[in-house]
């Protein structure tokens, strides 16, 4: 199965749009090659809200925020993972607003940093975040008028949660399935063996909408996620196949592999091949001069 993306999307900046029944979207005009339009921030309830994924600590975007909240009281505030386009705002928002943080967790690495090994994305993490309640996977939290249920949904970050409004079939996918991209997996924030775990987790559930972190509704998740796994798979048979071809090098595999990519996401794609080949480095599939690295050497195994 192919996946087809969709990117139509009108982020109205500056203003609060209906995502859903009692939802609203508010995106945030940071746009760029990591974020599409910019990060979606949404509003859940009637009477008292709840906020999901506040974004970056962007003054505009906070005064939007509120002007949507128009004085309701808000309960609590939903952060789906701590990158700097997501968390930021949230202690702001609640430092106003009165509400609760709650999070699976702070930002922490998929696994550990080897000898000598550098995180490239460090800047992006958010490592001041603080929740007040840590979220399991599964708990539920209740508002006057919604029920919100933490579905851990690791691999883009090892923290990352989406969000199950429950009793709606609404299911808040924050970075970990999107419409308009595939979603970055980067190491050693992120793994792809947790990434395709997350994806069958997802695939045993019934929700019928996902509302993502950036970019517009996936309308068909079932039938997307299945595109999903199918392309995760395929670009895991082309890395062996570049392997098989003479390649040892990862950039050698980014010109080929994502020749028609955009060259600013070419490092960024490099880490994805990365977390890829860790993974088929574990499995047996394939053999490195020493742990799987950005500047390793790989060969078939």
């Amino acid at each position: 199965m192919d996946l087809e993306l969709n990117k139509e999307f009108e982020p109205c900046y500056g203003e609060a749009v209906p995502a859903a029944a009692d939802v609203l979207r508010v995106t945030v005009n940071n746009p760029g090659p990591f974020t599409f339009h910019g990060t979606n921030s949404y509003i859940v309830g009637r009477d008292t809200l709840a906020v999901i994924d506040p974004g970056p600590d962007d003054e505009a975007h906070l005064r939007t925020l509120l002007a949507a909240i128009g004085g309701r009281p808000v309960s609590h505030i939903f952060v789906s993972h701590t990158h700097r386009d997501h968390s930021p705002l949230a202690a702001r928002l609640a430092a106003i607003t009165g509400a609760t943080i709650a999070a699976e967790g702070p930002h922490r690495p998929a696994r550990p940093l080897r000898i000598g090994e550098i995180n490239p994305l460090d800047a992006s993490a958010d490592t001041d975040f603080k929740a007040d309640i840590a979220l399991g996977d599964g708990d539920v939290i209740e508002g006057d008028d919604w029920a919100i249920r933490a579905i851990h949904t690791p691999g883009h970050t090892a923290n990352h949660t989406a969000f199950a409004l429950e009793g709606t079939g609404i299911l808040f996918s924050a970075d970990h399935v999107m419409a308009w991209a595939t979603t970055i997996v980067a190491p050693p924030d992120g793994a792809m063996i947790d990434f395709m775990a997350s994806l069958e987790k997802l695939l045993e559930r019934d929700d019928r909408t996902y509302l993502p972190g950036h970019g517009g509704t996936v309308a068909r998740p079932a039938q997307f996620l299945r595109g999903l796994r199918t392309h995760r798979r395929m670009r895991e048979r082309a890395i062996v196949e570049r392997l098989k071809a003479g390649d040892r090098t990862i950039p050698d595999m980014v010109k080929v592999i994502y020749r028609d990519t955009d060259p600013r996401l070419h490092g960024a794609a490099g880490l994805s091949v990365l977390a890829h080949l860790e993974d088929l480095v574990a499995q047996g599939r394939a053999d490195t001069d020493g742990s799987p690295a950005i500047d390793g050497i790989f060969a078939p195994a």
